[in-house]
């Protein structure tokens, strides 16, 4: 079972630490993926990091993941509530898929309550600020760790 984790973020999370910080804090995207390697390291993941505001990009790095990794964690941004192409790749994967958002999506506009990416994730973390991201770590590891045991293989 591959110990490769790809950990995607959609549109404007480059703007982390700049864009509202009274929603997403003050963190920059940059800290967040140190914190995320640093963290893979210690669970002995691989961790390929990204970021894009293009749709077609996500969707070929998941495209990427399906051939090589033992999981997917997604911060999908804006396209959580409107991507079912995203939806489409993701559902193409045999491996944990996690869904991440930093803010809870739950409290806000009612447009956010619904997210086509949460139709194929395993879980879904929402509201702990960017501490969800080593949450979804920590949860990949395991089930990559508990599929190993079973001897199944993606």
């Amino acid at each position: 079972m591959s110990r490769l984790v790809f950990f995607l973020n959609g549109p404007n999370l480059n703007l982390l630490g700049k864009r509202q910080p009274h929603i997403y804090g003050h963190e920059t995207l940059a800290d967040v993926e140190a914190v995320c390697r640093k963290l893979a390291a210690e669970l002995g993941l691989e961790l390929r990091f990204h970021q894009s505001n293009r749709e077609y990009e996500i969707i070929d790095w998941i495209h990427e993941a399906r051939e090589i990794a033992g999981g997917l964690a997604i911060n999908p941004g804006a396209f959580t509530h409107t991507s079912v192409a995203i939806l489409d790749a993701l559902n193409a994967c045999d491996f944990p898929v996690l869904e991440v958002h930093i803010s809870n999506v739950h409290k806000r506009e009612s447009f956010r309550h619904h997210s086509y990416v949460s139709l194929r994730a395993d879980g879904v973390i929402a509201g702990f600020g960017t501490q969800g991201y080593g949450l979804a770590l920590r949860r990949l590891a395991h089930l990559i760790d508990e599929q190993a045991a079973k001897g199944e293989h993606g």
